[in-house]
C-alpha cells in the first residue's frame, strides 16, 4: 500500500459539480492499494499517517501530531500510484483489482476514524476532481513495503 500524504490548508474532492469530501487543516492522504495487500498493509499505513509529526511546534519545527494540531484527513483511492512507466504508456498490473482495492482502501479509513480523526472520503471508481491548498508544501510517502 501507497500512501502520498500532503499536509494542507485545505482540500476538496468533486464528482461532477459536488463536492463529496473535503477537510481543513490536515492531510490530503492519495491512497494506492497494491495486488499484494493485505489488512496488515493498511493497519501499517494507517498507523504511520495518523502519526505522522509533521505539523509545526511553537519553535516552527516538524514535531506535532495530526491529533495534537486537530488535523482531519481527506482520503482518495488512487491505483495509479502503481503505474508501470517502463513504458510510454503506464501499465497498472501491480494496482489491486477494485474489488479487494476498495475493501483494504475502506479499512484505511475505517482504522484512521478509530484512532480518533474525521475521514472523508471521494468516491471509489469515480472520475473525481481533486483539489488542495498544500501547506509548507510538506508531502511523505508511506510505503507498506518498505517498513522494517
Amino acid at each position: 500500500m501507497l500512501a502520498v500524504v500532503t499536509r494542507v490548508k485545505n482540500a476538496r474532492v468533486e464528482v461532477g459539480e459536488k463536492i463529496v469530501g473535503s477537510t481543513g487543516p490536515g492531510f490530503l492522504v492519495l491512497l494506492g492499494v497494491h495486488r499484494d495487500d493485505s489488512e496488515e498493509d493498511a493497519a501499517y499505513v494507517a498507523d504511520r499517517v495518523c502519526g505522522l509529526r509533521v505539523f509545526e511546534d511553537p519553535e516552527g519545527k516538524m514535531n506535532v501530531s495530526p491529533r495534537d494540531a486537530g488535523a482531519s484527513i481527506l482520503a482518495v483511492s488512487q491505483f495509479t500510484l502503481f503505474g508501470d512507466v517502463s513504458q510510454r504508456r503506464p501499465y497498472f498490473a501491480e494496482a489491486a483489482r477494485p474489488e479487494p482495492a476498495e475493501a483494504l482502501f475502506g479499512r484505511f479509513c475505517a482504522l484512521c476514524r478509530g484512532a480518533g480523526f474525521e475521514v472523508q472520503t471521494g468516491v471509489f471508481g469515480a472520475d473525481m476532481q481533486v483539489f488542495s491548498q498544500n501547506d509548507g508544501p510538506v508531502t511523505i510517502l508511506v510505503d507498506s513495503r518498505r517498513r522494517k
